[in-house]
């Protein structure tokens, strides 16, 4: 129980040793030198975080990849993974997408199925986009306005595809008896989101939205064509739009894609579709998969959120080694959900006891260190979200907690000697067992018990954590959470985990804030036209969300990701916050 949290801190010692040696772990990335024999760029920390390491152009070859759970879902109304939205983009195009390629320009979305950039209406309520001509599916039938318009219908429905953002649930102009294309197929959905003729899609808005381009981005906008959809089942077969389809698909244990020979690449200026082919290895032990990684064997470590505890061991006193990483910074928070539905974390002083009692430090060290893991967060929104502002609630010395704060919260609650609940947390990654124990530790000084519950990535939200059943009849009170930015301002970060009516059975990405304040400022935030106030309305947020103590965060996120031996045109990408996986080509 306390190895992994002794390799954690090994590392942090270890890459603190590294990066001394090298004169710290800041300045300006290294630019990869390529070799005097021609075989490629010469591996160098941070080379790929501001240009392309080992360029190519060169077509062929297998990535073969593995992933440390199983995929949420292929479906492209049916996934909320960070990795999934990336690599998804092999096989799905949508309205738009991010920029390929690394530094800051990643962080900007760009035309993909669509001609340009969407049209708003004066009021802003009225998004209109014309979609490209020569596209085609994998059978070779034309993609129309139609299927992107059928597809944004079929994410409505969050009972079928219980994983997917709902963004356009929210902001559409939904029919009130419109149940999703399954359970109302009469229903007419117009209102919402049409296609007006074969290359128009138009949608509908509640209120003027400003960000619909970074909406689109996302992939409920991904074409499905109603004949060859199966609801549920489709999962087992996506009908691809992009540069490669599926071969074969066992669910749960491996996939493989090959080119799809419909693709025309003079429609797609973003996918240069380098490998012939892509293999993929699902629930494959994390700590095996970063050594296939160093060994070789695989090339791309899906999930995209860096080496585990006991590979930094490995890698970062090897200067071999660690010059085949890259640490970037971004946008992502590790928190705690603390969940007022179970009892007695409904008295906010309760709470506040959890808040106090936390260990930050070793918290930190849990996901890796200062570096490999990140910077202590104080609040909610991280460095990088456009407007952000660090402040402190619940300031403890030396960030390790202070028991008679926490003691004196659980008088205030009613329970001075202490509460026992359940704290969940993803099975499959290291990091997260590692913060749960650091939790029950740091909280059992002053008199909180947890028991620990691990569950798998692939069904954690749908079926556990993320289930309003299941943690009321189980009694989880804190739930380890992880969360990016879905684009980089207050909207694209906060709105999904912690607005309380984005919470539906199945499927939620936020549990525990549920405060009316709350969400009247997410109104006012997202209505305002002028940048400054709108930034300062998110602090606000954020602000609500901290003297709720409904949200303990853990670190702003820097992970330590390892390049692949072989592969060609990597580069990290800031919108995607990992690798391109678009981009990827192989020797």
């Amino acid at each position: 129980m306390r190895r992994k949290s002794a390799l954690a801190a090994a590392a942090t010692a270890a890459l603190a040793m590294v990066l001394s040696a090298c004169g710290g772990g800041g300045g300006t990335p290294q630019q990869p030198a390529q070799s005097a024999s021609g075989g490629g760029a010469q591996p160098a920390f941070n080379a790929s975080l501001t240009g392309v390491f080992n360029p190519s152009t060169k077509k062929g070859g297998t990535i073969k990849a593995a992933h440390s759970s199983d995929w949420d879902s292929l479906d492209p109304a049916d996934t909320y993974y960070g990795y999934s939205f990336n690599f998804g983009r092999l096989y799905w195009r949508t309205l738009t997408t991010y920029k390929t390629g690394p530094g800051p320009d990643g962080n900007k979305v760009v035309p993909d199925l669509a001609e340009s950039l969407g049209q708003p209406s004066a009021d802003g309520k009225t998004w209109t986009y014309k979609i490209r001509s020569g596209l085609k599916f994998e059978d070779g039938s034309p993609i129309t306005a139609k299927d992107v318009a059928y597809a944004v219908a079929r994410s409505y429905d969050k009972e079928t595809f219980p994983h997917g953002p709902s963004y356009l649930n929210e902001l559409l102009e939904w029919p009130k008896d419109f149940k999703g294309v399954y359970k109302s197929p009469d229903v007419d959905y117009k209102s919402a989101v049409e296609a007006t003729d074969d290359t128009t899609v138009v949608f509908h808005l509640k209120k003027p939205f400003a960000s619909m381009d970074y909406i689109v981005q996302l992939p409920m906008t991904a074409p499905v064509p109603k004949a060859k959809d199966t609801g549920a089942k489709y999962r087992e077969h996506v009908v691809s739009s992009g540069p490669y389809k599926f071969e074969t698909n066992e669910i749960g244990k491996r996939f493989t894609l090959v080119r799809n020979d419909q693709w025309d690449a003079s429609t797609d200026s973003n996918r240069p579709a380098l490998p012939d082919r892509w293999e993929v290895q699902l629930n494959v032990n994390a700590d095996d998969l970063d050594n296939q990684l160093m060994s070789g064997s695989i090339q791309l470590d899906i999930p995209g959120t860096g080496m585990q505890p006991a590979a930094l061991g490995k890698v970062l006193p090897d200067p071999t080694l660690k010059a085949r990483t890259d640490n970037p910074t971004i946008q992502r928070l590790w928190f705690v959900s603390v969940i007022p539905d179970t009892k007695p974390l409904d008295n906010i002083n309760c709470r506040k006891a959890v808040q106090w009692a936390a260990d930050r430090v070793a918290n930190q060290t849990a996901f890796g260190g200062p570096v490999a893991g990140g910077e202590i967060a104080t609040n909610v929104m991280p460095p990088g979200i456009v407007g952000q502002e660090k402040f402190d609630l619940y300031q403890t010395p030396e960030n390790k907690g202070d028991v008679n704060k926490a003691k004196e919260a659980l008088a205030a609650c009613g329970q001075p000697n202490g509460f026992s609940t359940t704290m969940s947390f993803r099975s499959d990654r290291p990091r997260e067992k590692a913060l749960a124990e650091a939790m029950q530790q740091a909280l059992s000084k002053a008199g909180i018990k947890l028991t620990l519950k691990g569950f798998p990535s692939s069904s954690y939200f749908s079926d556990y954590a993320g289930n309003v059943e299941y943690v009321k009849k189980n009694g989880i009170g804190l739930a380890t959470h992880g969360w990016g930015s879905d684009w980089p301002d207050g909207y694209g970060f906060l709105q999904a985990i912690v607005d309380s009516r984005t919470i539906r059975d199945a499927g939620n990405y936020n549990l525990s804030v549920k405060v009316p304040e709350v969400d009247k400022l997410v109104d006012q935030a997202s209505a305002e036209l002028d940048a400054t106030a709108r930034e300062k309305l998110w602090v606000d947020v954020d602000k609500k969300v901290m003297e709720d103590a409904s949200i303990l965060p853990v670190v702003w996120a820097k992970s330590l990701l390892m390049r692949g031996q072989g592969v060609t045109n990597l580069a990290y990408n800031e919108g995607q916050q990992m690798y391109d996986y678009v981009l990827l080509g192989v020797q």
